[in-house]
């Protein structure tokens, strides 16, 4: 332990503290004993000797005094929360999100992605509390790894799916490029193709499709004026100005368009609070005003 340098104070005979941060550590990472006192003078001017550091035989009571004391000075930290949300849901969940940590002090992170990508991803370990896709059966796959709590699974919104053109040049579906999120793996792109295919089009759109790793990504395209056409979700064309809708897919050419979310195995305590807010009333209305339907309430 290095010489403690003394002033005025020493004069005065103040007490100072002599910490040796070692011998308050064991070895399983606790605190080994309380904190010490030393006169100064009364064993040199400047360094105490090491009897000075040693625990008083009944330490008992100051070690609970000392742990005592920590508890009352420590203040209690906020929980982190991680979110992976599937990219259709960004600005409406942030609403969501930044109402959540207001009311409780948690902190929230979301992660946007395409929900085949989120699912993945939490199949292969990574730390997320809260899972919330855009696609049934991508959360099937995840119950059925064990990456989710099946109990906490609900079911939370509902879309609609439509066809947008870029609004400064508006084009017709089948003349020149379509915008989709990946056709056989991203859930906006495979109700798409569903619906196409229902209606007997697809072999001839598809030579027209340009694909994109997730739903707002296609929406950016037509939005630039790179695609002529699209297929988003009808939350997304009404967030996006640079857009207008041609026509909405009818919604019996293709399976319900469904939200779910679910707590990760790995989820931390306070998850399952946020997996409630997103059912509660606060909650259901940012995502009605932003043109979801609200499944759960």
């Amino acid at each position: 332990m290095g010489a403690l340098t003394l002033g005025a104070d020493q004069a005065a005979g103040r007490k100072f503290r002599a910490v040796n941060h070692q011998s308050l550590i064991s070895e399983t990472g606790g605190p080994s004993g309380p904190p010490f006192f030393w006169e100064p003078g009364q064993y040199g001017p400047s360094t105490p000797p090491l009897a000075a550091l040693k625990r008083p035989r009944d330490s008992r009571a100051m070690r609970f005094a000392w742990l005592l004391s920590l508890l009352l000075i420590t203040p209690a930290s906020a929980d982190e929360i991680t979110v992976f949300a599937a990219a259709s849901l960004g600005g409406p969940l942030d609403a969501v999100a930044e109402a959540f940590e207001a009311e409780t002090g948690h902190d929230v992170t979301l992660s946007y992605a395409g929900s085949s990508a989120l699912a993945r991803q939490v199949e292969a370990g990574a730390p997320a509390d809260v899972v919330f896709l855009a696609n049934l059966d991508w959360m099937d796959h995840l119950e059925g790894a064990g990456a989710v709590q099946a109990d906490s699974r609900r079911n939370v919104l509902g879309n609609r799916l439509v066809i947008v053109t870029n609004a400064a040049r508006p084009g017709t579906l089948g003349e020149g490029r379509i915008a989709m999120a990946l056709v056989d793996a991203v859930p906006a792109g495979i109700y798409g193709r569903m619906a196409f295919e229902a209606a007997g089009t697809w072999d001839d759109l598809r030579p027209h499709v340009i694909e994109a790793d997730n739903v707002r990504a296609a929406l950016r395209l037509v939005a630039l004026g790179a695609a002529a056409t699209g297929v988003v979700y009808a939350t997304d064309a009404a967030a996006e100005p640079g857009v207008i809708e041609l026509e909405t897919i009818d919604a019996d050419l293709h399976p319900p368009i469904v939200y779910p979310a679910a707590l990760t195995i790995g989820a931390g305590a306070a998850a399952g609070d946020f997996l409630d807010w997103l059912t509660g009333p606060e909650a259901s209305a940012i995502f009605r005003d932003a043109g979801f339907e609200v499944i759960s309430e």
